[in-house]
């Protein structure tokens, strides 16, 4: 039997504090309830449920397309990508998001290193591979383990846009990583492009290469995978004209 491993965040509730532009609510509504609106709508009462209970339902009230783990589309950015409207997430074709897997370990990288090209011809070359197109890359940092803590986006070294292009160059077209973002922390590339005069091409540099390729963002648990012989199922959620979907990330691995 193969193993799997959820490489995906939880959908929950935000904690206390969240900014309301990256909050996610759920609304819990128990067998109790449930019995209720049974009743209310075909007129049938508890006593005609097992234990009383009525189905239990969540309503998702509050989740941006990015606010768990999810995969960007080339729209989310820039709206033109080599000249040509930018694919939104439901036109990506299936065949990117189950793939051989693999890691590259950049845990030694610090915020204000980030993942550059020579690091990863190194981290290849140390696990003895070679990228082949449709490979899906996945970047580790171990950031995960923050996940739930107030400075989480402003965590992890990034990855540059050369190394982005780079890997696009080998034919990858869904790659990830275990932080916030894909780029060097927010704060890091604000105050990087500011310095610059506001310059293009700094802030947010490795999203907007001008690439129709797909990102994964917020990766768990990429300590539990070896660095290659895997597969990883990456089918985002069909979100029509969505910049990005949710999704599911899991690492299947063969015994």
């Amino acid at each position: 039997m193969p193993q799997f491993v959820d490489l995906s965040s939880t959908l929950k509730p935000s904690p206390e504090g969240t900014p309301p532009y990256l909050r996610v609510d759920v609304e819990y509504h128990d067998h109790q309830a449930g019995a209720k609106q049974v009743q209310a709508l075909l007129k049938v009462p508890p006593s005609a449920l097992r234990n009383g209970e009525g189905w239990a339902v969540e309503i998702i009230t509050r989740l941006g397309t990015h606010d768990v783990t999810h995969i960007d589309a080339p729209y989310h950015y820039n709206s033109t990508i080599q000249g040509q409207p930018a694919l939104t997430i439901d036109q990506l074709p299936l065949e990117w998001f189950f793939s051989d897997g693999v890691v590259l370990n950049m845990t030694h990288k610090e915020k204000g290193d980030p993942v550059t090209v020579e690091d990863i011809r190194q981290e290849l070359a140390r696990i003895k591979y070679t990228l082949k197109p449709l490979d899906i890359v996945m970047v580790r940092t171990d950031q995960d383990k923050f996940y739930d803590t107030p400075d989480y986006m402003f965590r992890g070294p990034g990855v540059t846009a050369e190394a982005t292009v780079w890997m696009y160059e080998q034919g990858v077209r869904v790659m990830g990583i275990d932080a916030w973002g894909w780029d060097e922390p927010l704060d890091l590339q604000a105050q990087k492009a500011m310095a610059a005069g506001g310059k293009p091409g700094i802030f947010w540099a490795a999203h907007q290469v001008d690439l129709p390729y797909a990102q994964i963002e917020r990766l768990m648990n990429l300590a539990q995978l070896p660095p290659t012989g895997f597969k990883v199922a990456c089918f985002p959620l069909k979100v029509q004209g969505g910049s990005a979907g949710p999704a599911r990330v899991v690492a299947i691995l063969e015994d």
